[in-house]
């Protein structure tokens, strides 16, 4: 399938492009995967997939988890730029009480901008506890606030850099550097994929730009590129170039995909034990099938008015962010088994205008994700998809000073030991807050959950072993928990 613009080779006096080449060669996409398996082996020897110890090939085929379980599927709201816990879902009284005073002193070993570090700094925002829980919440989210009992928040969650890039690989794959699978290729690679007519890892970013680290925050590593996340646009045709140019009569295209299936299965047969080859067939033909059910998923128009207006489809601040959420809930009803949300660049990075700028990331983000959980609700999928919200890592219980130094303009800076994540849906235990940091919210003090340990929760849930799950890779297996002890949070699951 091609995904990049249409180049021309200025052949005679039309030019012939890539697309028309296939198209013409071969009929399509299936011309591609002919072209395809003659060419050079699609992954070098020095790579091997295993779970459990042996070797499983590279397919989408669903596969059974490892015990049972209720999770099948997972949107992960991601919020790049390290939210504030303070101001979020971690109030801090003793701030309030300090403000003012210095503390750089203590944490200087620990601050990224120090030419600009300032006074313990209270919240701009204040906190009430909601639902039958009683959970803590800022007035930055009052949507979600609805939402408390559904929620499992780790307020004790650290890491171990307090750089954007290399904190957003590891919270993506377990290392702080890029070449390894993300969370969601070792999920689709684990347990296969559930739906044969989307891709089963789809990505759907802002329009307005890419995440930090771009479409690394997807990228399938050393795994197979079957298992990298797709994207998806909200508006408009989902892929690029997912069509044909010209359109064939429907029993001339049926006629010749059945032939250039003749020839894939053909050349399969002449190569029985050559697992890759089998692997990129189903790729060609997951594009076929795509052309109807990728549409069909990303229509909003068959959606009712009441449930565009819940998600704030059509809103000024909540437009883009409310469409997503909602194709996102569209697909994991299809089947579509991990679905990441990215925001362009990373709006909840506030060294300067806290105050202004976590309203805006707040406004933008939080109807649109309390009536996602609250529809999932409503059709009996949080029984089966687990919702994850959180970034890279916190913020700074000082403050950071702007050029004016004033307090109106002040932020936070990185903060690499605490930050506060939440978990929704199927295996969690709704209205629990687990962990705690110090009194100023500086450093997660109480039950610390690792990076390594959320990730073995989140594929817990899903019925995978973290130690089980590894690709033999030049001598070593690689996992996404790497090879430090990694323990499942059990205290948030129901």
């Amino acid at each position: 399938m091609l995904t990049s613009e249409d180049q021309s080779t200025g052949i005679g006096s039309r030019p012939v492009t890539r697309r028309r080449w296939f198209q013409n060669a071969a009929g399509g996409v299936f011309g591609a995967a002919v072209a395809s398996v003659l060419g050079h082996p699609f992954f070098t020897s020095s790579t091997q997939a295993a779970s459990g110890g042996g070797d499983r090939g590279h397919d989408l085929r669903p596969r059974a988890p490892d015990f049972p379980t209720k999770a099948r599927s997972v949107i992960q709201l991601f919020m790049n730029g390290g939210p504030s816990q303070m101001d979020l879902f971690d109030p801090k009284p003793m701030l309030d009480k300090h403000h003012g005073q210095a503390h750089f002193d203590k944490i200087a070993g620990e601050v990224e901008n120090i030419a600009a570090a300032g006074a313990i700094f209270r919240s701009p925002f204040k906190f009430q506890q909601h639902g039958k829980s009683g959970m803590w919440m800022s007035e930055l989210m009052p949507h979600l606030a609805r939402q408390a009992d559904q929620l499992g928040v780790i307020r004790s969650m650290f890491t171990t850099n307090l750089t954007h890039e290399p904190a957003l690989y590891l919270i993506h794959s377990g290392q702080m550097r890029a070449g390894f699978p993300c969370l969601g290729s070792w999920v689709v690679y684990g347990l296969g994929a559930e739906s044969q007519n989307l891709p089963a890892y789809v990505v759907l970013d802002d329009p307005g730009g890419l995440p930090v680290n771009g479409v690394e925050s997807w990228s399938a590593g050393l795994l197979p590129p079957i298992y990298q996340g797709t994207r998806f646009r909200s508006r408009g045709a989902p892929i690029l170039n997912l069509r044909p140019e010209h359109e064939a009569p429907p029993g001339l295209e049926s006629m010749s995909r059945d032939f250039l299936r003749s020839l894939d299965l053909s050349h399969q047969r002449a190569r029985p034990h050559h697992p890759q080859l089998e692997a990129r067939l189903a790729s060609y033909e997951l594009a076929a099938r795509m052309q109807l059910s990728a549409s069909e998923a990303l229509d909003l128009g068959r959606e009712n008015a009441q449930t565009l207006a819940n998600y704030g489809v059509g809103g000024t601040h909540t437009d883009s962010y409310a469409r997503r959420c909602l194709i996102a809930r569209r697909l994991v009803e299809r089947g579509v088994r991990f679905v990441q949300i990215f925001i362009n660049g990373q709006i909840w990075d506030h060294h300067t205008g806290i105050e202004d700028g976590l309203r805006s990331a707040c406004l933008r983000t939080d109807q649109p994700i309390a009536a996602l959980l609250a529809d999932l609700e409503q059709r009996g999928l949080m029984d089966s998809t687990l919702v994850v919200w959180g970034g890279e890592f916190g913020r700074l219980p000082i403050a950071q000073l702007a050029a004016d130094k004033s307090e109106r303009n002040a932020g936070r800076d990185h903060n690499k030991n605490a930050f506060t994540t939440w978990m929704a849906g199927a295996g969690i235990r709704g209205g629990t807050v687990f962990g705690a940091t110090d009194e100023l919210g500086f450093a997660a003090v109480e039950d610390k959950v690792s990076v390594p340990d959320w990730h073995a929760t989140i594929l817990h849930l899903l019925g995978l072993r973290h130690e089980d799950l590894f690709i033999d890779h030049n001598g070593l297996r690689e996992r996404l928990t790497g090879v430090v002890d990694a323990r499942v949070v059990r205290e948030v699951l129901s």
